[in-house]
């Protein structure tokens, strides 16, 4: 196998759970980051959902890649499947990314898009219904509040401002 690299641009940029050789911040073009997959395990219940991010179609998204070394790609992607793909909510795609550490490369990077056609894909919502369901959210790996948090923290390490973050963040 050759380079593997993976994309991250939520919980993946401040909870890998995987080891890689490299950490680099990115720019994919074609997608946004976008509060849009209802979490009904990790973030909220089926009763009451949270909201997380996924890679929604239009625009461009900062995050960061991963490079895998090649002993690792298979376990590395098993892993990645399983918690991601649990309920296929995502699917997987190999994207053109740009390193943003001054070499102006670009890879191919797994990358994990919401499929628009899932029943947990909410779509675009007001910033109140956002609020209230980022609000009402805990689910097996704790508050969904916890989760906008962390990686707002994250994106704001890398210089970025996630205006939309910022604002659920301001009124919970």
């Amino acid at each position: 196998m050759g380079e593997f690299w993976v994309f991250g641009y939520g919980s993946l940029m401040w909870r890998p759970g995987f080891s890689y050789l490299e950490r680099t911040d990115a720019r994919l073009n074609g997608y946004h980051r976008s509060l849009c997959v209802l979490s009904q395990v990790h973030r909220g219940t089926p009763e009451k959902p949270g909201l997380v991010l996924g890679l929604d179609r239009g625009g461009s998204c900062r995050g960061v890649v991963f490079q895998i070394a090649p002993e690792e790609q298979a376990a590395t992607l098993a892993y990645l499947r399983e918690r991601e793909m649990m309920n296929y909510v995502y699917r997987e795609a190999m994207l053109p990314v740009r390193l943003l550490d001054g070499s102006n490369r670009v890879v191919s990077a797994l990358a994990y898009v919401v499929d628009r056609k899932h029943r947990q894909y909410s779509g675009p919502r007001s910033l109140d219904e956002v609020v209230d369901l980022v609000r009402q959210g805990h689910g097996k790996s704790g508050p969904n509040r916890d989760y906008v948090h962390a990686t707002n923290e994250a994106l704001l390490a890398m210089g970025v401002r996630d205006h939309t973050l910022e604002a659920v963040l301001k009124r919970i």
